[in-house]
Formats: C-alpha cells, sequence, structure tokens
C-alpha cells in the first residue's frame, strides 16, 4: 500500500474525508480516516471512519445499516483531504436524512432543513455520532 505515503495525516494521525454520491454528487457526509480506517475500507469496499469523540473505529452502518459501497476514492493537490465517491444505502446522516447536509442557512439567518427525512432514527441512536 505505498499509496499511503502520499496522503497527509493531520498530527492526529487523522484526514477528512468527503463522502459523495456517485449517481447525483450530492454531499453525503465528512468524516475522519486514520490509516487503518483507509486500509478497511480499500479492503472491504465499505467505508470506515475513526470516531474522534469514541476514539475508535468504525464501520459506517454498524447500527443503522445504512452503509456505503465505494466506488472511487479520490486524494485532493495537498494529499490532506479525501473524496470518497459511493452508493449509499438508504442513509449517511444518523438524524433520518439521506445527507448530513440537509440544513441551509437561510437569507433570515436560521437554519432551515431543506431536505426530506428518509428514516426516524431510535432515540438511542440520535446521540451516536
Amino acid at each position: 500500500m505505498n499509496f499511503l505515503k502520499e496522503v497527509v495525516f493531520d498530527s492526529r494521525g487523522l484526514v477528512p474525508v468527503i463522502i459523495q454520491d456517485i449517481k447525483t454528487g450530492e454531499v453525503l457526509m465528512l468524516a475522519w480516516m486514520n490509516k487503518e480506517a483507509l486500509k478497511k475500507t480499500i479492503n472491504t469496499g465499505k467505508t470506515h471512519f475513526w470516531s474522534r469523540s469514541r476514539k475508535k473505529l468504525w464501520f459506517k452502518g454498524e447500527i443503522s445499516g445504512h452503509y456505503q459501497l465505494v466506488k472511487e476514492i479520490y486524494l485532493d493537490c495537498d494529499g490532506d483531504t479525501l473524496l470518497i465517491k459511493a452508493k449509499q444505502i438508504k442513509a449517511a446522516c444518523h438524524l433520518g436524512y439521506k445527507s448530513c447536509f440537509f440544513r441551509k442557512l437561510s437569507k433570515k439567518g436560521q437554519w432551515e432543513i431543506v431536505k426530506e427525512k428518509i428514516f426516524e432514527p431510535k432515540e438511542a441512536y440520535k446521540t451516536v455520532a
């Protein structure tokens, strides 16, 4: 895995990862990967991330079943950000939306929900990030 040498991980050993829907181009989420998460993502074809709050590796969909099938992986020009184009199974957001970016700043300076909720998460799941 010589390509890992070109990925610039920060002082915590992490790199930000943007997940984008392969068909629509919609940005689904932003998460963090360490080397282990990136290797698991490549080896399994499904996204794995590093949870900064829980300080552990996690498989996207391990609780919800809403996983991401990796189609393409890109590295930005500085080597410090990854872009993964994936097929999202059901929803990316743990709050029930396809994308984590479901709120838009209105002209009145307020956040408006502009996307449709796909599912209603269980109460315990709402706090898992």
